[in-house]
C-alpha cells in the first residue's frame, strides 16, 4: 500500500514538474522543475530498486547538469521577453504537432502487446549474493568494457570540440599569458620614473 502511494505521488509530482518546465514563464523556474522532475524520477527508480540509478541521476543529472544550467541562465544577461515576441504565431502549427504526436502515441497505447517472453525475462534476475551495483558493474566492465571505453572517448572529444569552436580570442580583452608571466625579468617587470614634485604621473 505504502510503495502504491510513494508510486503515484512521485510520478504525479514528476509530471507536473515536466509540464512547468515548458510552461513557466520565469527560466530559472524552469530549472528548478527540472531539478524536482529528477529527483521525482529518482524515486520511482528507488521503488524500482535499482538505487543505484537514482543515486546517478541525482549526483550527475542534479547535481551538475541541472546545476550548470541554472548557472549559465542565471549568469547570462538574456532578454526572454524579447525572445517570446511571436510565440503566438507559432502556436496553431505547434498544436498541430502536439496533436499528431498525441494520435500516434495513443495508436501505440491501443495496439500494444506483451510478448509471451516478458515473464520469463522479468524472472531472470541477477546472480545470487550479488547486488545491484555489483551486477551492473559486472555488465559494464566485463562485457561491454569495449563500448564503454569507446562512450567516453567520444564525449571527451565532444568536449574538446565544443571547447575549441567556442574558444575566441577578441581583441581588447586582456589574457594571460603564462610564458610572459613565467619569462620577464626586471627590465621587463619594473618600471623607474622621475617624478618632479607637484607633478603626476602621465600617459
Amino acid at each position: 500500500m505504502l510503495a502504491t502511494l510513494a508510486f503515484w505521488a512521485f510520478s504525479g509530482v514528476a509530471i507536473l514538474s515536466a509540464l512547468m518546465v515548458v510552461i513557466a514563464r520565469n527560466p530559472v523556474r524552469s530549472v528548478l522543475f527540472l531539478i524536482l522532475a529528477f529527483i521525482s524520477a529518482a524515486g520511482l527508480f528507488v521503488l524500482l530498486g535499482a538505487e543505484f540509478l537514482a543515486m546517478l541521476l541525482i549526483v550527475v543529472y542534479v547535481g551538475a547538469v541541472a546545476v550548470l544550467f541554472l548557472f549559465v541562465v542565471m549568469m547570462l544577461d538574456v532578454d526572454f521577453a524579447e525572445l517570446k515576441q511571436g510565440f503566438l504565431s507559432y502556436l496553431p502549427l505547434g498544436g498541430l504537432i502536439a496533436i499528431v504526436l498525441a494520435i500516434e502515441l495513443a495508436m501505440i497505447g491501443m495496439s500494444w502487446q506483451a510478448s509471451p517472453q516478458a515473464e520469463a525475462l522479468r524472472a531472470a534476475a541477477m546472480p545470487e549474493g550479488m547486488t545491484n551495483i555489483e551486477a551492473l558493474g559486472t555488465v559494464i566492465y566485463d562485457q561491454y568494457i569495449y563500448f564503454f571505453q569507446a562512450a567516453g572517448l567520444v564525449l571527451l572529444v565532444a568536449m574538446i570540440g565544443a571547447i575549441v569552436l567556442t574558444l575566441r580570442h577578441k581583441e581588447g580583452v586582456k589574457r594571460q599569458s603564462v610564458t610572459a608571466q613565467v619569462g620577464r625579468d626586471r627590465k621587463t617587470a619594473i618600471e623607474m620614473l622621475d617624478i618632479k614634485p607637484g607633478q603626476g604621473i602621465g600617459e
